[in-house]
Formats: C-alpha cells, sequence, structure tokens
C-alpha cells in the first residue's frame, strides 16, 4: 500500500480572520501554491484509489482541489479521524475496516496529526521528528497498516519541491 499525505494549503489566520478553526478557508496564495504543488503531484504520475481528508474547510478545499486535479472527485471522502487533535491509532483502524484496502491512499489533514502518524507508522511511536510544510507531501510504503512499526518513508517533499516538478 502506497500511503501519501497532504498537509492542507495556507489558510487565515485563526486570530485575524475570525473564522472558528473548523471553518478557516484557503488564502488566495495558499490556492495558488497547492495548485503548483498539485501540477508536480500529476509529473510524478501519482494515482489516487482513495483521497480521505479531514473535514475542516481548509482540508477539504485542499483535497477538492487535488480531487480536480487528479479527477477523482468520485474517490474522495471525509474521515473525522483526520482532524487536528486526532489520534493515529483511530484512523489506523478506519483505514484497516475498508471493505477493501486502496493500493494508492491520500491522506489530506494537519499537523501535528500528519507527524504524529508518520512516527506511528515508521518508528511505532510519537518520537520520529518529522516536519510537514503546509502543501508538502510525504509516501509511505506498507505491506499492510498496523498500530506499530510497518511502513517507511520513501520521500517527503515540500511544496516548494513539488512545484519544481511541474
Amino acid at each position: 500500500m502506497n500511503i501519501y499525505l497532504l498537509r492542507h494549503a495556507i489558510a487565515a489566520q485563526p486570530a485575524a480572520s475570525g473564522f472558528p478553526d473548523s471553518k478557516r478557508p484557503l488564502t488566495a496564495e495558499g490556492r495558488k501554491k497547492l495548485r503548483q504543488a498539485a501540477e508536480g503531484m500529476t509529473a510524478l504520475n501519482l494515482k489516487f484509489d482513495l483521497i480521505l481528508s479531514s473535514p475542516f474547510l481548509r482540508a477539504r478545499q485542499t483535497a477538492e482541489i487535488i480531487a480536480d486535479q487528479f479527477d477523482t472527485r468520485s474517490r474522495l471522502e471525509f474521515s473525522e479521524h483526520l482532524r487536528p487533535e486526532s489520534r493515529p491509532t483511530t484512523l489506523i483502524q478506519e483505514l484497516q475496516r475498508l471493505d477493501s484496502p486502496p493500493d494508492d491512499v491520500l491522506l489530506v489533514g494537519h499537523e501535528p496529526f500528519m507527524s504524529r502518524f508518520i512516527s506511528m507508522l515508521c518508528s511505532g511511536g510519537p518520537d520520529c521528528a518529522v516536519t510537514m510544510k503546509k502543501s508538502g507531501l510525504c509516501k509511505l510504503k506498507a505491506e499492510s497498516i498496523g498500530p506499530g512499526r510497518c511502513a517507511t518513508i520513501e520521500w517527503l517533499l515540500t511544496p516548494k519541491q513539488l512545484a519544481m516538478l511541474r
């Protein structure tokens, strides 16, 4: 299984926007940088059997832009287990319960959850230091997914690196 993790794009700042955290939209700059990153993702010939996103607006908008870029809107779903305060084990359980596990899944979410999820799958605990930039993309490879050391990091790209691939 290829597990791709995408952090949401740049969103309105919490204090300045007046929006509650779950309703913060992407900024114009965030959309622009994400579209450039999406073009880089296309250049990598990625494919997604499932796109699973946090329901928070900024992640939802990020996932929708990627789904449109890859013409996979019908494979886009939302999960409460990708919220910022979620525990990696609950998302692992959700992925294990899928009727037919996807070969290629894209998870769209937030920090620090994304780093904790990567750490859980690669080291078995929360101590592996990983930093995901906004619109950054990580690829993990796993034979099967479980709550311990089951995956390896194949690569971790910043949005600038993705944009350079276009």
